[in-house]
């Protein structure tokens, strides 16, 4: 047993050192970052790493709009909802979000990285009475999220291809307090149900590993990545673990410009648990059951790099997502639209 870690130890270090004299001796020839493409679709998080020393700041803008009732995959309507014990069921729901993100390389293998965001929530719910008259009404929710602190690993870089790993901690900063007034509630206002609470209440880990390759035209890259959630938060619950695989080519139209394409698929469990002071057949958001799923998504995009002059380093992105298929737990809104707006600067 002793022999074989003995010489499992020794394999380790002769690959080891084959990988770092193959980099050295190749330094022409890696995945490159400085070129429109040299970044993934602007909706991926964590798709690159840095340089030695290099720092990048980011902006993004992302607005998610769902819209219309599904339940098992099938659309129905919203009187097939109350139908089922719903006294109030959601029309739709634009959901916009403001991300600030950093990151830093302290070396040529490790690049840290930070994140904060700003969610604004709106929904719109109509509610049917005893005497089935229906009533249309609005709720909204706003603040900071939770904070994310990570870091990037980067495993090879060589034949212009690249792997790296990804481990983000997210921190419970988000509230899970936003309250509105209701039909039911007015003049008081009551707790709102999960989708509109700004944070999840809980300590998260984001595990990931990143694929990338290049040629003179072309770049593509898959992404790998599980969210993790620790325990449950104060109200009892906890929000689903999801696990996604992404997956994108992009076409280097020029120096400048790029073109992309994505495609994503996701499966988001459950919530686990259930906040006691939400009444589920209230509304079909209080309703755990009503949560989780699977869904593919497709996305095009662009990559704008200025590679020289006084802009450059900068770098613009945008992406318009649409859901390709969705079969989602229960009843829930289905997802309509998703744009994905970015601004880098790196030094």
């Amino acid at each position: 047993m002793k022999l074989n870690k003995i010489i499992l130890a020794g394999i380790l270090v002769f690959l080891s050192q084959q990988f770092t004299a193959q980099e050295k001796e190749s330094t022409n020839n890696e995945w490159k970052s400085g070129r429109p493409d040299g970044h993934a679709p602007i909706s991926v998080m964590g798709d690159h790493y840095h340089g030695k020393g290099d720092i990048m700041f980011s902006y993004r803008y992302m607005n998610m709009y769902m819209e219309g009732l599904q339940q098992n995959g099938n659309s129905i309507t919203n009187d097939a909802a109350h139908d089922a014990g719903y006294m109030v069921t959601p029309l739709n729901m634009p959901m916009s979000m403001h991300m600030l993100g950093v990151m830093y390389a302290p070396s040529d293998k490790i690049t840290l990285m930070a994140m904060a965001n700003y969610i604004t929530n709106d929904m719109d719910l109509q509610m049917r009475m005893t005497t089935g008259m229906v009533v249309d009404f609005s709720t909204a929710s706003s603040g900071f999220g939770d904070v994310k602190l990570g870091i990037l690993y980067k495993f090879i870089n060589n034949n212009r291809q690249s792997l790296h790993g990804l481990v983000n901690f997210s921190i419970p900063t988000g509230s899970l307090e936003a309250t509105d007034e209701t039909p039911m509630s007015s003049p008081n206002e009551i707790l709102l149900p999960y989708p509109m609470q700004v944070g999840s209440g809980t300590f998260d880990m984001d595990l990931g590993l990143t694929y990338l390759g290049q040629n003179n035209q072309v770049s593509w890259g898959s992404q790998l990545k599980a969210t993790y959630r620790f325990g449950r938060n104060e109200y009892d619950y906890s929000l689903g673990n999801r696990y996604s695989l992404n997956s994108w080519f992009a076409v280097k139209t020029s120096d400048w410009l790029s073109i992309s394409a994505r495609i994503e698929g996701a499966a988001i469990e459950k919530i686990n648990g259930a906040n006691p002071n939400l009444t589920p057949m209230m509304v079909t958001t209080a309703d755990i059951a009503n949560s989780g799923g699977y869904q593919i998504n497709g996305g095009l995009g662009f990559n704008i790099y200025a590679f020289k002059g006084s802009l450059k380093n900068v770098r613009f992105g945008a992406e318009y997502a649409l859901p390709i298929y969705q079969d989602l737990n229960g009843i829930q809104l289905e997802q309509k639209q998703t744009i994905t707006l970015g601004l880098q600067y790196s030094m």
